[in-house]
């Protein structure tokens, strides 16, 4: 009898878009054409249309853990990634899940700031995504706004500002740094201390709200399934290729 293919179980924490391009719907798209199996715990709820996000609902956060805690405590994942995560409070009481559960890789993607710059979580929250949250991490995925944020200063020595963004012990993918024509994602890899740039030629896209969603479930997938993380990010970076390059979902607001 040929042998299945592991299919890894992904746990997410992170917030329900209803757009469906990102959060949670985007996360569980992305795991699951990459051939893993997507599960979740909500954070909050997000309402918006195609033009603004009108409100930002918290779910208590009790709740919050004992989602996570049913999931892991019964069924277990394969790696566990997060996303927004509004509050420092939901912040530590993750971390505190985290600490639990830790058997199986860790991806943190802080939502602090978007691609314009703007923050979007408190200060407080921002201090306990370093102190709580990102020592427990395998690896780390900022876009290169919130990377610059989080140095204090714009990215123009990728290995020596990755490896400082390593301090907390993670490895550290930073998405999206323009060079030209290009746009690299720089993975930093902790274990090994060594710099992987990942160019990719710049495309005009309608919306890329939730591209960096589904690069990082992409590799949470791959780790997930067993595989390394310089491969998990070579994977995932191949399938983002197909992705941004095929067809999708385009919503406009003139439908």
């Amino acid at each position: 009898m040929e042998k299945k293919e592991n299919t890894g179980k992904v746990f997410l924490i992170a917030g329900s878009e209803p757009l469906g391009s990102a959060g949670v719907q985007a996360d569980i798209k992305a795991i699951t054409r990459c051939g893993g199996w997507a599960a979740a715990a909500l954070t909050c709820i997000v309402d918006e249309d195609v033009n603004r996000i009108k409100g930002i609902h918290h779910l208590p956060t009790d709740l919050i853990v004992s989602q996570a805690e049913s999931f892991l405590g019964t069924v277990g994942a394969d790696c566990i990634k997060t996303g927004i995560l509004p509050t420092e409070e939901i912040i530590q009481a993750v971390a505190s899940v985290l600490r639990r559960f830790n058997r199986q890789p860790i991806l943190i993607d802080p939502v602090i700031v978007n691609f314009a710059g703007e923050q979007l979580v408190s200060d407080e929250a921002i201090a306990a995504y370093k102190s709580e949250l990102f020592p427990l991490a395998t690896l780390i995925t900022p876009n290169v706004r919130e990377a610059e944020f989080l140095l204090g200063h714009a990215i123009n020595d990728p290995e020596n500002d990755l490896k400082k963004l390593s301090e907390w012990g993670c490895s550290v993918l930073v998405k999206s740094v323009e060079e030209g024509k290009y746009l690299v994602d720089y993975l930093y890899n902790a274990v090994s201390e060594t710099l992987t740039p990942h160019p990719k030629k710049k495309l005009i896209l309608d919306d890329r709200n939730g591209t960096g969603d589904t690069l990082a479930s992409a590799i949470a997938t791959h780790l997930a399934k067993g595989a390394d993380l310089a491969t998990a990010v070579e994977r995932a970076e191949a399938y983002m290729s197909y992705f941004l390059a095929g067809p999708r979902y385009y919503i406009s607001a003139n439908l």
